[in-house]
């Protein structure tokens, strides 16, 4: 059965550009193996980048051995669940920049994140 979207639709690619995805499929797919989550597509902001890197998560720098190819601006990617909602509360919290929230491409994060993040508050994130 195909996974769908957040909107109920099928799961549309994130990014095959880099390749995302826990098993770089270029799907913000559900794994059971994924303990981090990465069901959410989103667009990457220079704020998100530099706070992700400031909370121990640098997504900049390539990881060849990881096949991670070092993400930029613009570039879209399944980002954890957590690490998003997490980005959300600080923005929130500590007044920081609202473009520190990566957009979410919603045809392309899967249902499975509905479980933490309602469709209201995706929608407000929403790539345009």
């Amino acid at each position: 059965m195909p996974e769908l979207n957040v909107l109920g639709e099928p799961l549309e690619p994130c990014s095959t550009d880099p390749e995302t995805g826990f098993q770089r499929d270029g799907r913000c797919s559900c794994h059971d193996a994924d303990m981090g989550r990465h069901e959410l597509c989103a667009v990457m902001t220079e704020d998100f980048l530099e706070f992700s890197r400031e909370q121990g998560n640098d997504l900049v720098t390539p990881r060849p051995e990881l096949d991670f190819p070092g993400l930029s601006p613009g570039d879209r990617w399944c980002v954890c669940v957590p690490r998003w909602v997490e980005t959300l509360q600080a923005v929130r919290k500590r007044h920081i920049p609202e473009t520190t929230v990566p957009p979410v491409v919603l045809e392309a994060t899967n249902e499975a994140v509905l479980d933490t993040v309602d469709l209201e508050t995706l929608r407000r994130h929403a790539y345009e």
